[in-house]
């Protein structure tokens, strides 16, 4: 990390088919060795399976997915006196957003099916019924938060 300035952020280009700020941020995050037309593949492809099989708008699905996912608060380490405390501490929005993608990203790649199509899309209908891999990463991350609550004193 620099220490002369904080480094700036970059503005995202919404999606061409949607115009959605968060599904382009998606797919930047799915995005591997710069192929984003291969990232933009895999997620409108997932967008169709899930119109296909909900018969409900994919982008709402999506953001009730991303909403499902996000933690609003986590622990992070913090040295006092030698010894280190997991400190809870409230979570930013725009890191709930990125840690939500992530975590997303990162539980549809451990899928079992064969593509990575039907991975995403089991994923976010899972994720918007408040199911699967990434929802549980989250309520992992909320019980630890809350089975630490004795040291937010520590807080800075």
């Amino acid at each position: 990390m620099s220490r002369r300035h904080r480094a700036e952020k970059r503005d995202v280009i919404p999606d061409p088919k949607f115009g959605d700020l968060v599904v382009s941020k998606f797919m930047n995050s799915l995005m591997k060795d710069g192929k984003k037309s291969a990232a933009e593949g895999i997620v409108y492809g997932a967008f169709d399976v899930v119109l296909e099989r909900t018969k409900q708008d994919p982008i709402t699905v999506f953001h009730a997915a991303l909403e499902n996912i996000r933690p609003s608060v986590e622990v992070r380490s913090r040295r006092v006196g030698g010894a280190t405390y997991q400190v809870p501490v409230e979570v930013r929005t725009e890191r709930q957003q990125a840690l939500a993608i992530r975590w997303l990203i990162e539980s549809a790649r451990k899928r079992g099916e064969n593509t990575m199509v039907d991975r995403l899309s089991g994923e976010l209908m899972d994720a918007q019924n408040g199911r699967g891999q990434a929802v549980k990463k989250r309520e992992d991350t909320h019980r630890m938060a809350d089975a630490n609550r004795a040291f937010s004193h520590y807080r800075w």
